[in-house]
């Protein structure tokens, strides 16, 4: 009798049903689904032949692959590992609990899940090494001999997801596999070839291994997402009812003031301001504030009360609507080295990353006149009901009953880190002593002191636009992207507000072009150099940049080229600002700007990973958002996100946070 090979790894890719809307509602709704079911169940045990399960027509999953699903000792390998291991987790909990087992604690709300820490991503691979982060994308960068099938999209809108009823398909709202054999058997082909093409990246890739602690830190991240945040449904409800009001009156008035039909178009509202004497090339939000400067107090009612009405904020509420699970908690809200370049996180479905800010003084009393549901006495205290909710979308996030959050972030770590690897030294001092690095750097562009609040604090706000616009080699355009013109500054300040920048940051300057300079000798000479303690290799067709955390960013096929000035510049391929795979030029303070980042997102990783025994249930940018007990200490977790990891000796970080019953920006 022949023994059974032992199970070390499986690589596996699903097909799957939901009535759910996976790209408006994200994984973890739509595998809750009543409906949600498993359809193929392609998988490789060590490597081996790629074997598909066809579950829709009654073919059943051996008992020894359900248990290694939950088997610590099993490797599990797939193109986007989340999908599949958040699906069987559900899937095993309702149909062989026998096989399910989760993590942590009984209080965290991770308990529907499997433990991540057996599952490995293709993804996190392809993206470690700057390559695009779809199956197809990677396939064609890398060029396998099996690639992903083009007819995939077609087979999944037609077998994964409902179909409108018609008199053809005699009024079904969903097709299986009996209603069109061939595309089915060509469904389980497509499935079988996923597995092989996902096989053949690790192949490929296998010369460089991602590190065990980037798989702990996407570990970590699964943990975060599996946990999700509470939202406050209440709020959420009504924020929407009251936007669908609001917007009501808004478009009814503009109609009485315009006599437009719809006073919404652009086309339309070029018109009437044509027809006013008027005119414009755009309706964006910065054409519409150059004009209220300029235009009638009758045009200006309109024009304000058409940002109104533009103000975007019921999607963000839609959004949450969308993904909140049965708990009443949002889920996978993170996209684990979202960012190529860097390997920052992106956010997904409500997006966390790019939240408005609130700057009402009432903001708590704002929010219960919402949850409270009175329309009428909300209209009646704010002018602008659309910028009201705008404004209260951070506090629909809450902890969950007995809890609080603890909010705690770094203060001015890009800053803290670019000034570190240059060695800029009235900068650190500025970090040693506490101080203000806007009202510090004022001071030292203009030769006075500059004090927030206080003496000369009018310089304080170009001492922080220079500061945010000019720390990667930005110039005047940089400023003016910032908003420079808007916060009050003439066109004419802003070249010489460059100069003193660079002046009094010869060693941030210096560190540019030592950056480009090394970034080239690498590539001319396919070797390795080093400045400012990082390291420039090339080899292999790649540029990897060395940082100090031990984590490589990583450049597809550099090469010297001309800019469009006739000098030198580096190109490499990855996914441009089309969203497509292209060539992208660089430079010395472009690296430096995506070297920064990455340091300042390892240091946002480490704090994690210290602060890994709270339930850490999101993070913006680079801020910790904590659900925990109300009798845990705010200046201990603060305490603990400053330490400054040990493979950055010497860096100065500070932590500082806030407690808080719902979340907002303090």
């Amino acid at each position: 009798m022949q023994k059974k090979e032992t199970i070390q790894q499986l690589s596996i890719d699903i097909e799957t049903y939901s009535s759910v809307d996976l790209q408006k509602c994200g994984v973890y709704k739509y595998a809750e689904s009543p409906d949600a079911e498993v359809l193929l169940f392609g998988y490789s045990v060590n490597g081996g032949s790629v074997t598909v399960i066809d579950l829709a027509q009654g073919e059943q999953i051996p008992e020894e692959i359900l248990a290694a699903l939950s088997d610590p000792a099993v490797t599990k390998w797939a193109f986007n590992a989340a999908f599949e291991r958040i699906f069987l987790s559900v899937w095993l909990h309702r149909y062989h609990p026998e096989h399910f087992c989760t993590y942590s604690i009984p209080e965290d709300t991770v308990r529907h899940y499997l433990d991540p820490a057996s599952w490995k991503c293709s993804i996190v691979w392809s993206a470690c090494m700057g390559l695009p982060l779809s199956l197809e994308g990677v396939g064609t960068v890398l060029k396998l001999e099996d690639q992903k099938m083009k007819e995939g999209k077609a087979l999944i809108r037609y077998f994964c997801k409902p179909c409108a009823p018609t008199k053809t398909n005699s009024g079904r709202t969903r097709n299986l596999p009996e209603h069109d054999p061939e595309k089915w058997d060509t469904f389980k082909f497509y499935n079988k070839r996923d597995v092989e093409v996902e096989m053949s990246i690790q192949h490929r890739l296998s010369r460089y291994p991602v590190p065990d602690f980037i798989w702990d830190e996407y570990h970590l991240d699964q943990e975060i997402n599996d946990r999700g945040i509470a939202l406050d449904l209440n709020l959420v409800k009504n924020a929407i009812r009251f936007d669908a009001f609001s917007k009501t009156i808004l478009m009814a008035t503009m109609k009485s003031m315009t006599n437009l039909e719809n006073p919404n178009s652009v086309a339309q509202m070029k018109d009437w301001l044509s027809w006013k004497g008027i005119e414009t090339d755009s309706l964006d939000k910065k054409a519409i504030i150059e004009l209220l400067k300029t235009v009638p107090s009758d045009i200006s009612d309109v024009l304000q009360l058409r940002q109104q009405l533009a103000k975007s904020s019921v999607k963000k509420y839609q959004a949450m609507q969308n993904a909140v699970c049965s708990d009443g908690r949002a889920r996978g809200m993170f996209q684990f080295y979202g960012a190529n370049r860097s390997g920052r996180w992106a956010g997904r479905i409500i997006q966390l990353q790019n939240l408005p800010q609130n700057h009402m003084r009432d903001l708590a009393e704002a929010r219960a006149l919402v949850k409270s549901g009175d329309y009428e006495i909300t209209n009646l205290l704010y002018d602008d009901v659309p910028d009201t909710l705008s404004q209260l979308i951070r506090t629909a996030f809450i902890p969950k009953p007995g809890y609080k959050f603890i909010v705690s972030d770094f203060s001015a770590i890009e800053a803290r880190v670019l000034s570190f690897l240059a060695k800029e030294k009235w900068r650190i001092d500025t970090f040693q002593n506490n101080g203000d690095i806007y009202c510090a750097s004022a001071s030292r562009m203009f030769h006075v002191p500059v004090v927030k609040h206080g003496e000369n604090g009018h310089l304080r706000q170009k001492g922080k636009i220079a500061e945010l616009a000019l720390g990667y080699g930005g110039s005047v355009g940089a400023l003016k992207s910032m908003g420079a013109l808007d916060m009050g500054l003439e066109e004419v300040e802003l070249q010489p507000l460059v100069d003193l920048w660079r002046t009094e940051n010869p060693n941030i300057t210096l560190l540019w072009w030592d950056v480009d300079a090394a970034v080239k000798t690498a590539i001319k000479q396919r070797t390795t150099t080093e400045t400012h303690g990082l390291r420039f290799i090339c080899k292999s067709g790649m540029l990897f940049i060395a940082l100090p955390s031990g984590r490589h960013l990583v450049y597809v096929k550099p090469r010297i080229g001309e800019n469009r000035f006739g000098g030198e510049s580096v190109t490499y391929e990855g996914v441009g600002t089309t969203k497509k795979w292209e060539r992208i030029e660089s430079y010395g303070p472009k690296f430096v700007e995506n070297i920064v980042q990455a340091i300042s997102r390892d240091i946002l990783c480490y704090s994690m990973r210290t602060l890994a025994h709270c339930f850490i249930c999101g993070h913006v940018h680079d801020e910790l958002i904590i659900e925990c007990r109300k009798d845990m200490n705010l200046d201990s977790v603060c305490q603990q996100m400053g330490r400054t990891p040990e493979w950055i000796p010497g860096l100065l970080l500070r932590a500082d946070g806030y407690e808080t019953e719902f979340y907002k920006k303090d």
